[in-house]
């Protein structure tokens, strides 16, 4: 649920626009805390009154800080760095990303499973179908990537098939490279053309047909083996 008193950027600085598009100055001796520290941005939301600013680019929404009393700010950061300079505070931060690392490593075996799932590449294609599988789990289980796979709303299945069209898309297609016209409804339709002409390909490898020459995935797949070698 949204921040009661979320904003968004105002105008010049030390100012906020309301969603209505009014413009707000920011109370005398507040300052703007930008992000990156969230237990801080925690602690200072939790402490009273505070302005919540994010902006939307695209579709994604991105945080622009909190405006709260510098003086609020700067009490609770000597705290959280007294309490960060522990020897208990290290052990914890040490487990918790064990945990993480951990919780990460399982996500991209069961995510890279769910891909191999969905190709269900030939026998006589398996190792394109893991080369792909591999391929497609590196570039979209990243923590912070923000893809398809990322996201907790559909189920992984549903994300492997997305995230192996998106991947196609941009490594089969000159998609990134086509002319595109603005045009409301364009770029979808475009992306829905391509996906199918990706459905196809798949469907030939699932079934056993040869590759044949110069194809996209072959190609495609290559160039990332290549990639990891010369790394």
């Amino acid at each position: 649920m949204p921040d009661v008193n979320t904003f968004f950027p105002g105008p010049t600085a030390g100012t906020v626009r309301t969603a209505n598009g009014q413009v707000l100055a920011a109370p005398a001796g507040w300052v703007l805390l930008p992000p990156g520290d969230a237990g801080l941005t925690r602690r200072v939301k939790a402490a009273g009154d505070h302005w919540v600013v994010a902006e939307k680019v695209g579709r994604r929404v991105f945080s622009r800080g909190i405006w709260a009393a510098a003086a609020t700010i700067a009490r609770i950061r000597a705290e959280l760095d007294a309490e960060r300079s522990t020897v208990g505070y290290a052990k914890k931060q040490a487990a918790a990303a064990r945990r993480r690392d951990s919780t990460q490593a399982e996500y991209v075996e069961d995510f890279t499973a769910a891909v191999l799932a969905f190709l269900a590449f030939h026998a006589r294609h398996a190792d394109l179908g893991r080369a792909l599988a591999h391929a497609v789990a590196d570039h979209a289980t990243p923590v912070g990537s923000g893809t398809v796979a990322r996201t907790k709303r559909i189920p992984v299945e549903r994300r492997a098939e997305a995230a192996v069209i998106a991947w196609m898309r941009h490594q089969t297609t000159a998609y990134d490279l086509m002319p595109i016209p603005r045009v409301k409804g364009k770029r979808r339709e475009v992306r829905r053309m391509l996906a199918q002409r990706s459905k196809e390909l798949l469907v030939r490898y699932r079934q056993g047909e040869p590759a044949g020459d110069g194809c996209p995935l072959q190609g495609a797949i290559s160039e990332k083996r290549l990639g990891r070698v010369d790394t």
